[in-house]
């Protein structure tokens, strides 16, 4: 199955993540599709970027998101 989930990146507890489209069955940082957005909790307030459009075309054709990136997708749109 396709999900939207976060890849970890950045260093050691310096984290930076990518919002990617993955088989499920893929390890988190490893063999994304796509790239649609980004999320760094460290900036004061914290920022994410997420391109709407390649987002609902995921949906669309079925994958699932990740909780956390549910979570993330409803605070940035609120922004």
């Amino acid at each position: 199955m396709t999900v939207i989930r976060l890849a970890r990146f950045g260093r050691k507890k310096k984290p930076f993540y990518r919002i990617v489209v993955t088989d499920s069955r893929k390890r988190r940082d490893s063999g994304w599709i796509e790239v649609i957005g980004y999320y760094n909790p460290l900036t004061d307030p914290s920022t994410a970027k997420i391109d709407r459009e390649r987002l609902n075309y995921w949906l669309g054709v079925g994958a699932k998101m990740s909780d956390r990136v549910k979570k993330i997708s409803e605070w940035a749109e609120d922004k």
